[in-house]
């Protein structure tokens, strides 16, 4: 149960955190994106104005680009050779305008390569002009790339397309009875996409492996304190069955002894009728203890609190009892400290100090010994009831302020207690956001202390 209880709180963590992530590297994307878009939008515009703009077409050499009405000059260079016009050119890859310091005053200002493609209305080669040599191939294939389709009369039409490898933007400009369209080499701008989504997709593979164990860890110790408390509410439900069907057993076997023998008096089955009332009040008992710990868990925050005579709490409690501990031939000695005072609920107090008491007298052996003392300590004040007697071994020391257990269960029956009374206390105790603990030596007996502020 456990196991699919983590399998699912994994699932629902990655799926969550792998929605959130692909939401942010979206967002990053998609802003990047128009962040790209715009300043190549921007460089294009940049150098298509540069081409509308009156230059000195007279000036530039054949070998320039100058092309002829049927499109432009030929060349070694194909779209291969773009790129190494661009290498040939260092001043087309420069800011600044015109070509930039140095440069030729008919260059576009362009920080990427460039080339311009005049047409008629019929989309017919009229002229071109680029800085490097073009193959008229290579603008014809150019031409046909752009989508002629959606180009208006008058307004600029913008795109890209992919040729031999590489990337390209355009602009369509209404040219008079024709058409000038401006391409830019956007290919580093398309690589930087690439590798963001590279990047992101690497990136958001390692985080959800990690992600995958860190929520593996964390699932692992978030679960722990639940199959803790569901195996100690499976512990405590076999324990209460236990508990009660001992005295429902006696009750059953009594109840059929007087059954077989009805003809008999009262008088003489009276100690059957003894045995049922004992077992009744003895599971009388245990339901007044179960029920006092759930209404202990239920009414933690409506609990009445206000501050009281400790000192006289612990005397109300050892004065009535100092006979009983003399018939049993149980020593009692008590030390405390008057008119401490701490804050709380007094009866509840009262309760663990009854608690503890009983359960030293029942478990200091015969001419045995019981100490009491109250004492401040610093800021708080410290009970402590100690008895003589054969003492609790340390692997119980942890569990004995769980229900129902036992460190000797047929010791334990045999004087009437339940394994409730220490879970009750401890109850009270961390209701008042104090302490109890119990510190023993085999064979020598048992402390147990109450630290109140």
């Amino acid at each position: 149960m456990f196991k699919k209880l983590r399998n699912r709180f994994l699932i629902v963590n990655l799926v969550s955190i792998s929605i959130m992530m692909l939401v942010a590297f979206a967002t990053i994307y998609t802003i990047t994106y128009q962040n790209v878009q715009r300043e190549t939008n921007m460089e294009l515009y940049k150098v298509s104005d540069f081409y509308h703009s009156p230059y000195n077409s007279s000036k530039m050499p054949r070998g320039e680009g100058q092309g002829s009405g049927t499109g432009g000059s030929t060349g070694s260079g194909s779209s291969s050779g773009s790129s190494s016009g661009s290498d040939s050119f260092p001043s087309d890859t420069m800011g600044g305008d015109n070509g930039g310091p140095g440069g030729d005053p008919n260059s576009p200002p362009a920080r990427s390569v460039s080339f311009m493609i005049k047409t008629d209305d019929q989309w017919k080669i009229t002229d071109t002009h680029s800085r490097f040599d073009m193959e008229d191939t290579f603008y014809a294939e150019a031409l046909q790339k752009v989508d002629q389709n959606k180009v208006g009369d008058s307004e600029r039409q913008t795109g890209q397309f992919t040729l031999d490898g590489t990337d390209w933007a355009y602009v369509v400009d209404p040219s008079g009875a024709g058409h000038m369209i401006v391409f830019i080499d956007v290919t580093a701008q398309q690589g930087i996409l690439t590798n963001l989504i590279y990047t992101f997709a690497v990136v958001g593979l390692v985080m959800l492996i990690v992600i995958y164990f860190l929520s593996r860890y964390f699932a692992n110790r978030s679960i722990a304190p639940v199959r803790e408390a569901f195996e100690k509410q499976k512990q405590f439900i076999g324990d209460a069955s236990h508990e009660l069907k001992t005295p429902l057993a006696i009750i059953n076997t009594n109840a059929d002894v007087l059954l077989a023998n009805q003809e008999d008096t009262i008088a003489n089955q009276a100690k059957w009728l003894h045995y049922i009332k004992s077992e009744t009040e003895r599971m009388t008992g245990l339901t007044n203890d179960l029920l006092y710990l759930t209404q202990m868990d239920d009414s933690r925050s409506t609990m009445i609190h206000a501050k009281f005579n400790m000192s006289d709490a612990v005397e109300s409690i050892i004065l009535p009892m100092e006979a009983v501990i003399f018939e049993k031939n149980i020593s009692l000695d008590y030390n405390i400290e008057p008119n401490l005072t701490v804050h709380g609920n007094s009866e509840q107090i009262k309760q663990v100090i009854l608690i503890l008491l009983d359960n030293a007298v029942k478990y200091s052996g015969p001419k045995g010994a019981v100490n009491v003392t109250l004492q401040k300590q610093n800021n708080d004040v410290v009970l402590a009831v100690s008895n003589t007697g054969d003492g609790i071994a340390p692997e119980h020391l942890d569990r004995i302020f769980d229900r129902f257990y036992r460190t000797d269960s047929s010791r334990a029956r045999k004087h009437g207690g339940h394994g409730l009374g220490l879970a009750i206390a401890r109850s009270i105790v961390d209701q008042h956001k104090g302490e109890l603990y119990a510190r023993s030596v085999v064979g020598e007996g048992a402390t147990f202390y109450v630290r109140l502020s």
